[in-house]
């Protein structure tokens, strides 16, 4: 099943490792070096260009990709509790 996140953009959702909340995560050190360094590796897609407000992390391969959203994480898990959110 596939997960939609945004724009044209869907995950598999075997892939996905976590979906966060972009502003209530944001203020952990940690978070903010997560997202510095996918960033900086070029492994971070930003699925729009409007305000973020959620992150997806998956994994494929072995390589971690996250993903930026304008939907809320609350939006997502929504979806993927209803089959993807794929028509």
């Amino acid at each position: 099943m596939y997960l939609h996140i945004g724009n044209s953009y869907s995950v598999d959702t075997r892939d996905i490792v976590g979906i966060f909340d972009i502003e209530n995560t944001t203020v952990e050190k940690c978070t903010k070096k997560l997202l510095e360094r996918v960033e900086k590796e070029k492994r971070c897609v930003y699925t729009t260009y409007e305000m973020p407000k959620s992150f997806i992390i998956i994994m494929k391969n072995g390589r971690e990709k996250v993903y930026i959203s304008q939907l809320s994480a609350s939006t997502l898990r929504k979806r993927l509790q209803s089959g993807g959110g794929m028509e």
